[in-house]
């Protein structure tokens, strides 16, 4: 099965990613993990998003399409699950060219619908370990010891971008750029919507038996 994860940003969709590939016995695919691997390795298109991220600019459509047209071209993308990608309604385009190319469609594409009011709730009680860089919740799963981490004893610190303001703001650019390209996979009856409010267990359960439909 190949599939693309859609999401706003805070709705677990990473989580949910790894954890789907591994019931699929497919490959996951994150645009992060991408550029990180190739940057490591000096290659061309590392070198060249490197001097992008370098700079705090965003990396071109062009770069990521590339990247990922050399990724999916792998024997283990046979099967894969998509995570971070794609984010514009050129890269849907040019995913969908790529994959054409390849003789691999796409079977779907899935968004965990989640409200932004709950989006900002999760971020802004969020705490960060400053050491091993271990994730807690205020409300949703808080520390054994207020502010110190349970795997290093590390001290726990809110990120600075976890203001209401700039979840908010977060928000609003996700929405405005993804709006397009929700609109692609719905015109192609590719689109499935799973609720995504819950326990991740939950929520994973709701994607896996949208999955034995498709």
């Amino acid at each position: 099965m190949r599939i693309v994860l859609l999401g706003p940003p805070g709705s677990g969709k990473g989580t949910q990613a790894v954890k789907i590939a591994a019931k699929l016995g497919a490959a996951h695919i994150a645009t992060g993990d991408l550029f990180r691997a190739e940057i490591a390795d000096e290659t061309e298109l590392g070198l060249l998003a490197n001097e992008y991220i370098a700079h705090g600019n965003l990396v071109p459509d062009e770069v990521t399409n590339a990247l990922m047209r050399e990724r999916l071209a792998r024997p283990d993308a046979e099967k894969f699950v998509l995570d971070g990608y794609p984010r514009t309604i050129d890269q849907a385009g040019a995913l969908e060219t790529a994959l054409e190319g390849l003789g691999r469609p796409l079977d779907g594409a899935f968004l965990i619908d989640v409200p932004d009011s709950d989006i900002v709730e999760r971020a802004v009680g969020r705490l960060l370990c400053n050491s091993c860089g271990a994730i807690y919740h205020l409300r949703f799963k808080p520390p054994q010891v207020a502010g110190i981490c349970d795997v290093c004893r590390g001290i726990l610190s809110v990120r600075e971008d976890d203001t209401p303001s700039t979840v908010r703001h977060r928000l609003t650019v996700y929405h405005r750029i993804t709006a397009p390209v929700l609109k692609f996979y719905e015109e192609r009856g590719k689109l499935t919507r799973v609720d995504g409010v819950g326990a991740p267990q939950e929520i994973l359960e709701r994607l896996l038996a949208e999955l034995k439909r498709e």
